[in-house]
């Protein structure tokens, strides 16, 4: 079998098989297969894309290129969500508990931020949350309290970290078949029976648009069902942020808010739908009833205790999570102001995560260094009526010289009329 044949069959938009894909991840992975053929070959996806079969096979070829998960021992009550990028999802931190209240048992590998996205990891870091557990040391917690965090393991689907660092400077990211295959590899390695996808759309998703963000969605359905995985995909909004806070320990606070019942609207309802959808494919019960028990756990409290024991097992700040006045601030605060009257009409989310990232809650590159105590307290969002001389958002750091930059991209991003 010879690589350059395999690149000219789909060049021709002819089906590859199992074993011609198998044949290109490993030798990838290994090396043997130099990084132009690859490119050619991922390029060659984009121009012809790909059948359902081939993506499968191409997903479930770099799950099995490294490391995998055997969540096995929980049955069909393990459960993972997984969203695809957004700016102020904080989502785990509430969803996560919930979940394990409800009976789901969440062993799940999360990943870190980079450029305009926010990372669960990060955020659980900002807590002082142990995120370098063993395989075995994540089944164990979670067989104990339901839930257990860690960071993605260097020989998780290795093969996709590899291909995706060539997509990414060969401009072959935006191939729905490559995408889906990228997510569901990790996913399937994490072991989870039970999977929800939160798929974004909009100004500050990776998907534009509702239809796309579609496509890509059924797709991951397609692929995980065919690896015998249940799963199920929610659309969600992303053209604004979620909740009112963008930045690490920002979202913390944000997040255990709404866990303690302090807080209700949109980041509330997003959880409360991603946790039942989680529970409704564990447990096997209807989605409503699923509904209504994930707000429970929520209004009784419950939740929140768990998520309290949840940082008692990992060694998350136990003192901030109890009062959220002792979480640490930045030094500097500055007040963006609105310049005119009018109603936001509209709002870059992608510019809206760019100017945190400058503030330093998020990393320009993956050397960068993050400030946990970083970001912006959004005061008003699309829909809002706003007066000249109101404070549109508030921004937070610990360097003053870091400012002005992320005050002109905060700005750009709000269209007021």
């Amino acid at each position: 079998m010879r690589m350059y044949d395999i690149i000219e069959k789909k060049k021709r938009g002819i089906e590859l098989s199992e074993a011609e894909i198998d044949f290109f991840v490993d030798g990838f992975t290994k090396g043997t297969i130099p990084d132009y053929q690859a490119s050619a070959l991922c390029m060659a996806v984009c121009l012809c894309g790909m059948t359902h079969n081939e993506t499968a096979f191409l997903t479930n070829s770099m799950a099995r290129s490294g490391d995998s998960l055997d969540l096995s021992c929980f049955g069909n009550l393990s459960a993972d969500k997984h969203s695809t990028g957004g700016v102020g999802d904080k989502t785990t931190l509430v969803v996560a508990p919930v979940a394990a209240v409800l009976g789901c048992k969440v062993a799940k590998m999360s990943g870190r931020g980079l450029g305009h996205t926010g990372g669960t990891i990060d955020k659980l870091e900002a807590m002082g949350v142990n995120i370098a557990l063993t395989s075995k040391q994540l089944i164990n917690q979670t067989e104990k309290i339901g839930l257990a965090v860690s960071g993605q393991t260097g020989d998780l689907a290795p093969a996709d970290k590899k291909l995706y660092a060539l997509r990414d400077v060969t401009a072959t990211v935006d191939s729905i078949p490559l995408i889906a295959s990228s997510i569901m590899s990790k996913k399937l390695a994490a072991g989870a029976k039970n999977i929800v996808l939160d798929v974004k759309y909009g100004s500050g998703a990776f998907m534009k648009d509702i239809e796309s963000a579609r496509k890509l969605g059924d797709e991951m359905i397609s692929i995980g069902r065919s690896c015998g995985r249940n799963v199920t995909a929610v659309l969600s909004d992303m053209d604004k942020p979620l909740g009112n806070y963008v930045g690490n320990l920002l979202e913390v606070k944000e997040a255990i808010s709404v866990l303690d019942g302090s807080v209700r609207g949109e980041l509330y309802e997003e959880c409360v739908q991603l946790a039942a959808n989680m529970a409704q494919l564990a447990l096997n019960i209807e989605y409503d009833k699923a509904a209504s028990a994930a707000a429970a756990a929520i209004d009784s409290g419950k939740a929140y205790e768990k998520f309290l024991e949840w940082m008692r097992e990992q060694g998350g700040n136990v003192d901030w999570a109890e009062n959220t006045s002792l979480i640490p601030k930045a030094s500097v605060k500055y007040e963006l102001i609105c310049k005119k009257d009018g109603i936001v009409a509209h709002m870059d989310t992608e510019k809206v995560g760019l100017s945190a990232m400058l503030l330093g809650a998020g990393r320009e590159s993956k050397e960068s260094v993050i400030d946990f105590k970083a970001g912006l307290h959004l005061l008003a969002k699309t829909g809002d009526k706003v007066t000249q001389g109101d404070v549109l958002a508030e921004l937070f750091c610990d360097d003053k010289q870091k400012i002005p930059a992320s005050e002109t991209m905060l700005q750009n991003a709000y269209e007021i009329f």
